[in-house]
Order: structure tokens, then C-alpha cells, then sequence
């Protein structure tokens, strides 16, 4: 078989040359035409659902709403998988498809299951879908931590400011930003007292 292919090869020379040359030139073609990832996106497709439950414990939450809304998942279709996440003041619940679902089409469904159980959590809790993005796209992660300059732990500054309003604006002025999240941080809360009431108090 290879004598004959270098008989042939020999014999007819010209075509041999037009078949290399159309390879050549077809690969070039696809080099330069065919979208290459550099890391190509193999998760799953995936739709997150964030609750928050501000001042309640992970076993509270587990039971009033991650609970809840992860049996309720679990009928939508072609939804293969479900995790719930219970912690502090807020839930997590992870719906996975099956390989070529439409991620807009499953982020519609999830919506729509979600309207439903609405009347079965409570009256502060408002379920949310988290971006529209895959697990790739988390590339960053960071904390902030308030210390002196031995490197000691110290209070007196607000996070919540300095998250919200300071280091999120850095971060999206960079472009291509979806999505921030900021997650271990209280709630600022405000109480305005008047000049009846400091009077009041200090008598």
C-alpha cells in the first residue's frame, strides 16, 4: 500500500502539489475565520437563585427557603441537578441542566417555578437569579480587612461603604463587569432620633 502510494505520488506530481496547496490554503482559511476559545467553557449550564433573610440562622433558612425553593427545582424541566446552600442571613440554590439547554430558556423557567412558591416563603424574603454568567467568569475574588500597621485586626471603618460605594466603582469602571457581589457584610442601618427625643434621653 505506501509503494503504491509513493508510485502514484511520483507519477503524478502536479496533483499531489494542487491537493497540498488546497490544504495549505484551507487551513489557513480556518485558522483565520474559526472563533477559538482560549479556555474553553465545559460547565454546566447553571442558574443561581439568591435569597436574603437578613438576622436568621443557616438552620432556619435551610427550613423556610433554601428547603423550599430546591424541591420546587427539581420539576423544572431538564433541570438534572439541584443544590441548596444554607448560611447566615442568606441562601444559595444551584440548578443544573442538561448539556445544550438554552441558558436564557432555563433562567425563564426557573422565574417562572419561582413565581409559584412565592406564597410559601416569607413575607421579607424575595428570591433573585444571580447573573447570567458561568463559572468562569468569577475571576476575582477579594476581601477587605481593617488593620494597623503592625498588621493587627482593628474596627472603626465601614465595609459596607467601602464595598459598596469605593472599591465596586473601581472594579466596574474597568469594563465588561456583569456582576458584583458582596457577600459578609451588615447592612448599614440608620436611626434618626430628634431634638425632643436626645433632650429626652440626656435628662
Amino acid at each position: 500500500m505506501t509503494r503504491r502510494t509513493i508510485e502514484f505520488s511520483l507519477e503524478n506530481r502536479f496533483l499531489v502539489l494542487l491537493m497540498a496547496t488546497l490544504i495549505a490554503v484551507g487551513g489557513i482559511y480556518a485558522v483565520t475565520r474559526i472563533p477559538l476559545d482560549a479556555i474553553p467553557d465545559l460547565s454546566d449550564v447553571q442558574v443561581i437563585v439568591f435569597t436574603e433573610y437578613p438576622g436568621q440562622a443557616p438552620r432556619i433558612i435551610e427550613d423556610q427557603v433554601t428547603y423550599p425553593i430546591a424541591t420546587r427545582m427539581l420539576s423544572v424541566p431538564y433541570a438534572k441537578v439541584v443544590r441548596g446552600y444554607s448560611f447566615f442571613n442568606f441562601s444559595f440554590v444551584y440548578v443544573l441542566f442538561e448539556d445544550g439547554t438554552d441558558l436564557y430558556w432555563a433562567r425563564t423557567r426557573v422565574l417562572e417555578y419561582l413565581s409559584q412558591i412565592r406564597g410559601q416563603l416569607p413575607p421579607a424574603v424575595n428570591p433573585a437569579l444571580g447573573p447570567d454568567a458561568t463559572a468562569l467568569g468569577q475571576i476575582f475574588w477579594y476581601t477587605l480587612e481593617g488593620r494597623d500597621p503592625q498588621g493587627r485586626a482593628v474596627g472603626g471603618w465601614d465595609p459596607e461603604q467601602d464595598c459598596g460605594f469605593e472599591s465596586d466603582e473601581i472594579i466596574t469602571d474597568g469594563g465588561g463587569v456583569v456582576f458584583i457581589r458582596n457577600t459578609g457584610v451588615e447592612e448599614a442601618k440608620y436611626k434618626w432620633f430628634t431634638v425632643r427625643e436626645i433632650a429626652a434621653s440626656i435628662e
